[in-house]
């Protein structure tokens, strides 16, 4: 398990652990400033976030930060001197999963303890966080006539309606030119499945051309979706063309919307928050104050019941072993390391992409080395306690507590195949300023340091930058986010719901062969 507890933050610099050769610059650290607690003085010119060798690193030592192995000096690295990607190499090396080795089932709390919030109870019991009606697009070719009908239902026109938060389009770019059958056509119908019967969701309605390869019928079939008050469908082609398959859209959300506005929100347990869990445009500060703070928020829901997904499985990528360690059984390890396989033996084989080495030139920038170091932070999210489940990507998730969804490490892709499996929150982390939002779930982000916070205050939630500064704890902050978790489920919109973010960021993956 990566050790996360707090760290003194005084001085230029951060020790994370007792056994790393490396230590971070806090702040901007000059050429031939000392560094008391380590006994050196620097050698180079460090920006904050950036990394600074404590001891002597010969050339194929481990380079360790927070006792994880980031990677190999690929020469001599004196003390004082950054420690970034140019002496810095990326190479494979033998992990020990060790499966459920430290399992330790979580202490949840007396349901009489457990914290609320208010929420949308559906039929089916599950508790949405908002109440939108949705327009799914079976295929590109539907995509505009979605937007037209979402976009009729201006706020003017849906003030009668004042329990109803809006009618959102999700359209995306396949549907057809793709294989008819195998995963790529499975992963898109359970995506749109996903949101069809999505908690946040009064009503939804699902609009095809009639030619696509992603037939409504087979979607209906394949999901085992019912046609009724709740859920219509329309294929263009037989509805007479795009006009009047608007105007049909527009005329069966007019008669949705009564019945979604009886919607009231009552209070319920905190189990039922579904928190996905994401991190974007990351710097060297992400895995020491944003990224553990979150976990720490997810460590906090998971004893209350709830659930926290961690995806992105390129950016666990190198540090996989600290969580089949965790793992709830052999079985839930086994599927972890067989998703892992199948992205580096399958997907990635011979490609430029992050899971073979080079992060993104944000991450980069932010002083990160390479995906070793990005998957130490990125892990974090996810706390401290037991993995209980490794999902699909766009799986229903109905595990509680920290579970695992299979996804790439793009933000809107990630976020959507969360969505789908039933995440009703979006918890995003960012040291760079990721400017993201999602529906028909409410995305929360939070600043890994006070500069960016104070740079982009209309897009940050939270500012875990305060844990850098002296002025919280980890264990504080997290509870801040938690408490957040829960305002905003009860109703408090978001930064990115208050910029109106969210109507172009359902982005199903595109796995396989087109054409």
């Amino acid at each position: 398990m990566i050790e996360t507890s707090e760290k003194t933050m005084t001085g230029p610099i951060i020790r994370l652990h007792p056994n790393d050769n490396i230590v971070v610059a806090r702040v901007d650290v000059g050429i031939g400033t000392p560094i008391p607690s380590e006994g050196m003085v620097s050698r180079s010119q460090v920006t904050a976030g950036y990394k600074i060798a404590a001891r002597k690193i010969r050339k194929g030592e481990p380079i360790l930060k927070y006792a994880v192995t980031i990677g190999f000096a690929n020469t001599d690295i004196e003390p004082g001197t950054m420690v970034h990607s140019h002496n810095t190499e990326f190479r494979e090396f033998d992990r020990d999963y060790a499966y459920a080795s430290e399992f330790k089932p979580v202490d949840l709390l007396p349901e009489s303890e457990r914290a609320t919030f208010e929420g949308y109870v559906r039929p089916d019991g599950r508790v949405g966080t908002r109440n939108f009606i949705g327009l799914l697009s079976t295929v590109n070719c539907s995509a505009t006539v979605v937007h037209k009908i979402a976009e009729w239902f201006t706020p003017e026109r849906l003030a009668e309606y004042p329990n109803v938060d809006g009618v959102v389009a999700f359209s995306h770019s396949i549907g057809c030119g793709m294989e008819m059958s195998g995963e790529p056509m499975l992963l898109l119908r359970r995506t749109m499945a996903g949101y069809a019967r999505h908690p946040n969701l009064a009503g939804a309605l699902v609009i095809g051309l009639g030619c696509e390869r992603n037939q409504i019928k087979g979607l209906i079939e394949q999901e085992g979706l019912h046609v009724d008050d709740r859920l219509k469908t329309f294929v263009m082609q037989e509805t007479g063309g795009t006009t009047r398959t608007i105007q049909a859209g527009i005329d069966a959300v007019k008669a949705m919307l009564p019945q979604a506005n009886k919607a009231r929100r009552q209070t319920v347990s905190a189990s039922h928050l579904c928190v996905g869990l994401q991190c974007g445009g990351s710097d060297g500060f992400s895995s020491i104050t944003a990224n553990p703070a979150l976990g720490a928020a997810v460590d906090i829901l998971a004893r209350h019941g709830g659930t926290g997904i961690l995806s992105e499985t390129p950016e666990i990528y190198g540090v996989e072993h600290t969580l089949t360690r965790r793992a709830a059984s052999l079985t839930v390890g086994e599927k972890l390391i067989e998703r892992i396989r199948w992205w580096k033996d399958v997907y990635s084989v011979g490609r430029d992409v992050q899971i073979n080495g080079i992060v993104s030139p944000g991450n980069q920038a932010g002083g990160l080395a390479n995906i070793f170091e990005k998957s130490l932070g990125s892990s974090m999210k996810g706390g401290t306690g037991p993995l209980m489940e490794v999902y699909k990507y766009a799986e229903p998730v109905t595990t509680p507590g920290f579970v695992f969804m299979d996804t790439p490490g793009y933000d809107p892709v990630s976020a959507t195949g969360q969505i789908a499996g039933g995440a009703n929150l979006i918890a995003f982390t960012t040291g760079r300023g990721s400017m993201f939002g999602s529906k028909p779930s409410p995305c929360v982000k939070l600043a890994t340091n006070t500069p960016m916070f104070n740079r982009l205050t209309e897009d940050m939630d939270i500012n875990c930058g305060e844990i850098l500064d002296g002025t919280a704890t980890m264990q504080q902050m997290g509870q801040r986010i938690f408490e957040l978790f829960l305002r905003v489920a009860s109703g408090e919109p978001s930064k990115s719901e208050l910029l109106g973010l969210g109507n172009h960021e359902f982005v199903p993956w595109q796995i396989g062969i087109m054409g």
